[in-house]
């Protein structure tokens, strides 16, 4: 049996005491909206701020998938769950400074 305490705490790094993910990163339906519309959909990060999403989370959810595109690289090919793959499907530069602006 899983613990109720454990259901109902809210998501946490654990990384030190009282550290909530809400501490550095959008609440998490807003962060799943930014990280769709780059990852699945690619829309322009305008379009998100004009539906009424936060600009500053828009250019930092952007700017910190664009940023951690090498580790993508990295990896080893996995199972596509969405209609695009992170390998195949995804290639943006990664010199060059690259940035998708918003």
């Amino acid at each position: 049996m899983i613990p109720e305490s454990a259901l109902a705490r809210a998501p946490s790094a654990e990384l030190r005491p009282d550290q909530k993910d809400t501490d550095t990163l959008p609440p998490y339906d807003i962060l799943d909206a930014i990280v769709r519309a780059r990852m699945e959909t690619e829309e322009d990060p305008q379009v998100l701020v004009e539906r009424g999403l936060d600009p500053k989370w828009v250019e930092t959810v952007y700017r910190w998938i664009d940023a951690n595109e090498y580790k993508r690289r990295q990896a080893p090919p996995g199972i596509r769950i969405t209609p695009r793959a992170f390998g195949r499907d995804r290639r943006y530069p990664i010199t060059n400074r690259w940035r998708w602006r918003v």
